[in-house]
């Protein structure tokens, strides 16, 4: 059974960085297709960043320019790095994989098999 535990979460201020990660376990070291989704309460949950299993990456255009998502192959582990955070983007932050894509489908929820607990994120203006 794969499972992914997020970290990095926490709270800043407007135009303030965070780096979360998300790590697989539980199955032998692969690649996986993954995508960070968030939800604020009251809103559906969206996705935000994308990786393939080939590394091409995606992004909804709210945080294009701010957020980068990335692969650590030796530590098997996808970032995503924020900058210029905004009191917007303040929500619960989800790792989610499936097993091989090419480009991450941010809006296909049902193409994501397994989900982690998820790390909040607060941005205060």
């Amino acid at each position: 059974q794969l499972r992914l535990t997020e970290s990095g979460g926490g709270s800043v201020q407007t135009g303030g960085s965070l780096r979360l990660s998300c790590t697989p376990s539980g199955v032998p070291d692969r690649t996986y297709c993954i995508v960070w989704f968030r939800q604020a309460p009251g809103n559906e949950r969206e996705g935000v960043a994308g990786i393939g299993n080939d590394g091409r990456t995606s992004y909804t255009d709210s945080v294009k320019g701010r957020f980068t998502i990335s692969r650590d192959n030796a530590k098997n582990t996808v970032y995503l790095q924020m900058n210029s955070l905004k009191p917007e983007d303040s929500a619960m932050y989800y790792c989610a994989a499936a097993g091989w894509c090419r480009t991450a489908p941010l809006s296909q929820r049902d193409a994501y098999d397994w989900w982690g607990q998820g790390t909040q994120v607060t941005v205060s203006s």
